[in-house]
């Protein structure tokens, strides 16, 4: 055994055994229970980050940990390659997307076998291969044809610079979620996925994950948005025309003094009176221009125009004027509002600036309110008033009365309403899935033949970095023939969201390979769901909303018998780092600093928050970097330790040289002490010495503690410091010759315990304690109950509740025994002489309060 640790040259070692071996590779295998291990595949820019570094290094540990567990472990990794980064890449470098993307899978895949992650490499799969994504088309083809995927025409997030539909999920404060450039909206003929069919089932579903997130699950439930109330008609005063209208609040009905239509509502035009007709293009085109998101946030400006038209509430017969408003959304519900401005603070704060009137119909309770004192709408519950017939029924009670009266008249009907809208999929680039659907002049839309998949996308395009999508003006790719008729016809030359390639990844890990369908049935219905997913917050209503529905889509295609994908989600914190800059250039790298000052004009250096690490803010580590300076054990242990999982981890340089220092200490506890514990007898625990007996018990303590922590729970960080106060127990240990057997099993605790974080350093050492056989097929080790009885009890002793002293007694004592011990201790002395014990209190095995006075 080497001196010294030399973390590359082990590290390489065993890197180069594992390539070759394979020992990760996986097969269905009944005889085991299985764990389906999974982490977010990434998107191959080039190169990983910390944040790759510490997300695949929380997954690692558990699927070591449940192998050594005994479990059949599937860990897979790949790769969701398509998207606009690889156009703009390849535009930057005169490059084809294609070529950036491959190279850079391979840059990755040697960078992650570098940590030493323990993947199922024969199951990698990139989502921009035609094996891959056929499937994905044969799935629309069968969407198509069961009405769950359909165009339509449809105001859309524009995104000018990438020139491509964004998805609302997508916006982000009226920016584009990659570039960050302001979004417009157009009209554009666009594929939706009919979501809203599982709205109900993705909602209920919600109730019933444990092992997810509420945080996540009530971001979802919000974003689905179901609401209960009620749809009624509105006449419109002097045509033959109605507004229909969806409320949850039908209590409020007789307080409706406005109406209100989304910019985009196909009667906007039609109830605009000539007179008014300029103002409300003029309007109307400013609306267009906003992001719907913002236009329903709260600090939004609430603004709005008057068509000149006016509609007839159909309980009190008020004719109220209808106005076109930016925080109505034609997306959701009706899109046109009942407005009730005593009762909702938008429509308050509209009928204040337009100056409309205010009907108050419910009063709260013990007060009386009135339009000319509100200072703010009245939310809240009361009693009706100024409502005909309901006037002094709870508005609780009144919702339903309305309602039924409204259904009795055939005025309105009770409905159910979903805010999440169907998943726009088209996107206006090159790289990504083609849409399998040709257009025919005489046959209209055709979806491609099954036989004739995949639609590949072709490679022969030049990228000028003009215009949309190339593939439009590639005659080779948009002509071809009618599935149908045979006759000349045109290819979609849209393709897919990537989030459809993410979609169903983790259902085609279970069998990669297979060449007649998307998956093997038997194959997910052993793996299936996920035991674990991990990954970012920021997915929870993009992909993992998506995810669930592919789901649900392939289980009513026959495909999969599964209802949802993954039964426990960990969303792990950013990597957090302190910003650094300098007046004159700005962001800098830690390598463009010297002593404090930029290395470039030697200003002093203004450090600023800890933000998430970002290449833009430069407050970015290469863990390539990291590596070769410390090692992958060193970078693992650091990203494991510094922080819970859930948590954002902050960039600590004093703490990664504390985690190098802790593996060194680890080295040298084998190196020094393994002339003694070589060749050593089994412990004999009745025999053992107190000092013996307190180590064996110190060290199965710590298997417990380390079992308990990462197994479900993922506190990782406290089963790392448990291990670390364990190598003090035994640095510490008095009797190493006389207990060399106990030596051994502790030294050895460590090893075991530490090897799913840190692999390449515990094999090294494992194969140095004289075994052959990989650790990896060593099992997790399991403690002694035995073992963890204490022959002694540490007590605390409080004099009238303070803590004054600490006495160690038997563990079996007696309270009489464990308060003379208490009394007799000469710290509890000094604070109860000369003074008289009124009481002595004792809490079996944990503490004593002397009170006195």
């Amino acid at each position: 055994m080497q001196e010294r640790y030399n973390p590359l040259e082990i590290e390489q070692s065993f890197q180069r055994q594992w390539s070759e071996s394979q020992p990760w590779k996986v097969s269905e295998d009944k005889t085991k229970p299985k764990y389906y291990l999974l982490e977010m595949f990434p998107y191959p820019s080039g190169r990983i980050h910390m944040g790759h570094v510490r997300n695949y290094s929380i997954g690692d540990v558990v699927a070591r940990f449940k192998r050594l567990q005994g479990y059949n472990v599937l860990h897979p990794m790949g790769w969701d390659a398509f998207g606009m980064p690889a156009e703009n890449a390849a535009i930057q470098h005169d490059t084809h997307p294609a070529i950036w993307t491959r190279e850079n899978i391979a840059n990755m895949r040697t960078q992650l076998k570098r940590m030493g992650f323990s993947y199922d490499w024969d199951r990698e799969l990139a989502t921009c291969e035609p094996d891959y994504y056929r499937w994905e088309q044969l799935i629309f083809l069968k969407m198509f044809e069961k009405g769950l995927a359909y165009k339509k025409s449809a105001a859309v997030n524009w995104c000018p610079e990438c020139e491509t539909v964004l998805a609302n999920e997508q916006v982000e404060d009226e920016c584009c979620w990659r570039c960050e450039n302001k979004v417009e909206q157009k009209e554009l003929d666009q594929w939706f996925f009919r979501i809203t069919n599982y709205a109900e089932e993705l909602l209920e579903w919600t109730g019933k994950l444990p092992g997810w997130p509420e945080s996540v699950l009530t971001m979802q439930r919000n974003w689905i948005g179901k609401s209960t109330g009620c749809e009624l008609d509105f006449a419109v005063d002097g045509q033959d025309e109605t507004v229909r209208v969806f409320t949850t609040r039908p209590d409020t009905l007789f307080g409706a003094t406005f109406m209100s239509l989304a910019p985009e509502h196909p009667l906007a035009k039609t109830l605009t009176v000539p007179e008014r007709s300029e103002e409300v293009e003029a309007f109307v085109k400013k609306v267009q221009a906003a992001d719907q998101t913002q236009r329903t946030s709260g600090e939004y400006e609430k603004e709005g125009v008057f068509t000149g038209s006016y509609c007839i509430n159909p309980v009190n017969g008020a004719r109220i004027p209808v106005f076109l408003a930016n925080f109505v959304l034609m997306g959701y519900g009706t899109g046109a509002v009942m407005a009730v401005p005593a009762h909702d603070q938008r429509d308050f704060e509209f009928a204040r600036k337009y100056d409309l009137p205010l009907q108050v119909v419910i009063q709260p309770e013990g007060e009386i309110v009135g339009p000319a004192t509100m200072s703010e709408a009245w939310e809240g519950p009361g009693t009706m008033v100024n409502s005909g017939n309901f006037d002094g029924l709870d508005n609780e009670t009144g919702k339903q009365k309305i309602s039924e009266q409204l259904e009795a008249d055939g005025a309105g009907q009770k409905s159910v309403n979903y805010r999440i809208r169907d998943w726009l999929v088209s996107r206006q680039r090159y790289w990504g899935t083609p849409i399998p659907v040709v257009y025919c002049d005489d046959c209209g839309t055709v979806p491609v033949s099954e036989e004739e998949l995949p639609v590949k996308l072709p490679t022969d395009i030049k990228f000028t970095g003009e215009g949309g999508s190339p593939l439009a003006s590639l005659e080779s790719f948009v002509n071809t023939s009618c599935p149908e008729c045979g006759q000349p016809a045109r290819r979609e030359t849209d393709t897919f969201d990537t989030f459809v390639e993410s979609s169903w990844y983790f259902l085609r890990y279970a069998s990669p390979h297979c060449d007649k369908s998307p998956i093997e049935k038997s194959a997910v219905d052993y793996w299936l769901p996920a035991d674990q997913y991990i990954g970012g917050v920021e997915h929870a209503v993009l992909h993992l909303l998506y995810a669930r529905f592919w789901t649900k889509i392939m289980r009513d295609l026959d495909m999969i018998s599964l209802d949802e994908p993954f039964e426990n989600l960990l969303t792990q914190g950013m990597v957090c780092m302190e910003t650094q800059s300098c007046p004159e250039h700005g962001w800098l790298y830690p390598e463009e600093i010297e002593n404090g000052r930029c290395a470039r004009c030697q200003a002093a250096v203004v450090s600023g928050r800890n933000e998430k690490m970002s290449k833009s803010k430069k407050n970015v580590i290469d863990p390539d970097g990291l590596i070769k300076r410390y090692g992958a054990d060193t970078a693992r242990l650091f990203t494991l330790f510094a922080s819970p999982p859930e948590k954002d981890l902050e960039w600590n340089d004093q703490g990664v040289e504390g985690c190098f220092r802790f593996l060194n200490r680890v080295w040298r506890l084998v190196y020094d002490n393994l002339p003694t514990i070589e060749a050593v007898a089994e412990v004999d625990a009745a025999s053992l010495q107190p000092s013996a007996r307190e180590l064996r018990r110190l060290a199965h303590r710590t298997i417990k503690k380390v079992t308990e922590d990462i197994d479900g729970s993922f506190h990782l960080n406290t089963a790392i410091a448990a291990v670390m106060e364990l190598v003090n127990g035994i640095m510490a240990f008095p009797d190493k010759e006389s207990a060399p057997e106990v030596l051994r099993e502790a030294i050895e605790s460590v090893v075991r315990l530490l090897s799913p974080f840190v692999p390449h350093i515990c094999e090294e050492l494992w194969q140095n304690l004289g075994y052959v056989d990989s650790l990896q097929e060593s099992g997790w080790p399991v403690w002694d109950e035995e073992a963890l009885v204490a022959d002694t009890l540490l007590i605390v002793v409080q004099v009238n509740g303070k803590v004054r002293g600490k006495v160690t007694v038997p563990a079996d004592a007696d309270n009489e025994t464990v308060e003379a011990s208490a009394l007799a201790d000469t710290n509890v002395a000094r604070f109860i002489e000369g003074k008289t014990v009124r009481k002595v209190i004792v809490v079996p095995g944990r503490l004593v309060n002397v009170v006195v006075g």
